[in-house]
């Protein structure tokens, strides 16, 4: 009997992966998707722990599919309640305790078990809960993507071993683990198979990849995008999200040798000042990232950076705050991830001191995204008049119009452009909007 599945992703472009990858996993107990939680046989919540006051976003969330699951329960059916993701991990004990009504808390590593959690559910009549770091990958028990569309995630790295300060990866995601190149690559054809023409590799720190290649060595970032390129013949790639510090050479003559690597990289930074940097644990200094910010674009000369701040971090003073945009004007980012520092339980940055006043870091970070804002607006005006080579992999708004990603990230909106759906087309940048732009298709 088909029964239905409503999943619901947090975050990152890796708890998207995730997502579908256990609707995968569930889909031959009879799972078909619907975005209608109150018609769900079971609802997942894929959770962040990134985002500040996630956990309470997480219990909102579950007391309104708890009226749900009771109208379900009256109705005479039954509604699985499951909680996921980097939350669950890290709160697992919490979540049952205020939130008894669910059935399944499970870890970012533990998905592939689903089956076995919703039947030891049904049986016990109790709550479940799986947060532990298993021997086994669970990439090797995971089926055959069902993956359909032209742009694709494909999940390479877990894990971070770098334990920034403020971070909690280390503790939700484990240590940094690699998947092999052989896996990566059949799975690259798959999606190729189904349809996929655009790729992103993901990672917690992806640049740090170094999976097992078919001759038992272990492969760099670097050699498994060439052969991603020259032996499955993908003609558009991203990676994210690297460290700094796992930057070696091989990668940035990758971006010089390879057109199929997009012009677009996002390396994060978190700020400008060498003292905050120390304290985070960042490995790096400002000197280091602008000298890699230089090589990147000698490499490729088109290339845009884009980057993460955290602003307010404990210690953090006006001057420190001032370096940070000062970084920001040199390396020209043209796309931001900001935020303020926020706490996160078990973090060595909680116990710090001189945390910084929250009416410092809401006017720190208006600053600094206004900067950042007036930058995006530049470069994006600058690509009038340009023709760019942009994927049209969703639907417009009004029939006819096609929507898709330049090769900088950029939403572009095209008129009259079905019969490119899907596909790579040639547009014409006319118009800047404040989220995107408008372009025309350029005759071939």
């Amino acid at each position: 009997m088909s029964k239905k599945l409503y999943v619901k992703t947090y975050g990152c472009q890796m708890n998207v992966y995730d997502s579908e990858r256990m609707a995968d996993v569930l889909a031959p107990l009879g799972y078909s998707p619907t975005d209608k939680p109150a018609d769900a046989d079971m609802v997942i919540l894929n959770t962040c722990h990134i985002r500040e006051k996630a956990a309470d976003k997480v219990f909102s969330e579950l007391g309104r599919l708890r009226a749900h699951k009771n109208q379900k329960a009256k109705d005479g059916g039954t509604m699985v309640l499951a909680v996921a993701g980097c939350v669950a991990q890290a709160e697992g004990a919490e979540i049952l305790r205020r939130a008894p009504f669910v059935d399944i808390v499970l870890g970012p590593q533990t998905y592939h078990r689903l089956p076995e959690m919703v039947a030891r559910a049904a049986r016990a009549g109790g709550s479940v809960l799986d947060t532990e770091f298993p021997v086994e990958p669970k990439f090797d028990s995971l089926p055959e993507p069902s993956y359909q569309g032209s742009s694709a995630f494909l999940s390479i790295q877990e894990g971070c071993d770098k334990f920034c300060t403020f971070c909690v990866v280390p503790y939700t995601r484990g240590a940094e683990y690699s998947r092999t190149a052989q896996a990566v690559l059949d799975e690259a054809k798959i999606m190729m198979a189904k349809g996929a023409i655009e790729f992103t590799l993901l990672g917690q720190n992806v640049n740090a990849y170094h999976g097992d290649g078919p001759d038992g060595k272990p492969w760099s970032l670097a050699r498994l995008i060439r052969e991603l390129v020259e032996k499955v013949g993908i003609t558009r790639l991203r990676y994210t999200t690297s460290h700094p510090r796992d930057v070696d050479d091989d990668l940035i003559a990758a971006h010089g040798a390879y057109p199929q690597l997009m012009p677009f990289l996002h390396l994060p930074v978190q700020s400008g000042s060498d003292r905050i940097l120390e304290a985070m644990n960042r490995r790096h200094d400002r000197a280091f990232y602008l000298d890699l910010a230089e090589k990147f674009k000698k490499a490729r000369p088109d290339l845009a950076l884009s980057s993460d701040f955290i602003v307010g971090f404990p210690g953090e003073t006006e001057q420190d705050f001032e370096q940070s945009l000062d970084l920001i004007r040199q390396c020209g980012f043209v796309q931001t991830y900001s935020f303020k520092y926020s706490p996160r339980p078990g973090t060595p940055a909680e116990g710090m001191a001189e945390q910084v006043p929250e009416e410092v870091k809401e006017d720190r970070l208006i600053r600094l995204q206004t900067l950042l804002n007036d930058q995006t607006k530049r470069f994006n005006k600058a690509m009038v008049g340009t023709v760019l080579p942009v994927l049209l992999d969703r639907p417009g708004r009004h029939p006819g119009q096609r929507t898709g990603r330049s090769p900088y990230m950029q939403p572009v909106h095209v008129e009259n452009a079905e019969a490119w759906a899907n596909k790579v087309a040639p547009i014409r940048i006319t118009k800047v909007h404040p989220n995107s732009l408008a372009g025309t298709l350029e005759p071939s």
